[in-house]
């Protein structure tokens, strides 16, 4: 059985649930709980939504690509879209982030601190920034990422997986 999986995803923000329900059925097709699956969606539609956010999709064929991998205890998804010098603040703030919740010995501590910070914000303002400590704590993951020399970020997720994750 295929244990890696690509999906080209156009930058439009109907694509992820379409792109959600596709990776859960191949998801489950490895037996995975119905709870990892559920947190392993939930990583895949945060990350696509970040890269349909802050990706440069001026020219038409640019698309976000999500590749899924299955392992003996990890699940690896990587989300790829391509960047330009307009992205420049996002990644200063995706490096702090990952940095930041990298600071806790528990993402748990991480996930309530920013629950905090949110809490204090008005209402009307559209940056939680909860949705990398949720994959971090959620789904029990760890969060990397690089721009490579072709203009493409790989922010990738790494989550562990046991005997008790699987069906």
């Amino acid at each position: 059985m295929m244990k890696s999986i690509e999906f080209k995803v156009a930058p439009d923000w109907d694509e992820i649930e379409k792109i959600r329900n596709e990776s859960a059925e191949f998801l489950q097709a490895h037996e995975l709980s119905d709870d990892t699956i559920h947190s392993l969606s939930m990583i895949i539609s945060e990350l696509i939504e970040n890269g349909i956010k802050y990706g440069n999709f001026k020219m038409v064929e640019n698309q976000v690509i999500v590749i899924i991998n299955i392992e003996r205890n990890t699940v690896t998804i990587e989300v790829i879209n391509p960047v330009d010098e307009s992205a420049f603040e996002h990644l200063s703030r995706l490096d702090k982030t990952i940095q930041w919740i990298r600071g806790y010995q528990d993402p748990f501590e991480a996930y309530i601190q920013r629950i905090k910070e949110v809490s204090r914000k008005p209402l009307n303002d559209q940056e939680s920034g909860i949705g990398l400590v949720r994959i971090a704590y959620e789904g029990k993951a760890l969060l990397d990422f690089f721009v490579g020399d072709d203009n493409l970020l790989n922010v990738s997720v790494v989550s562990n997986i046991d005997g008790e994750d699987r069906i």
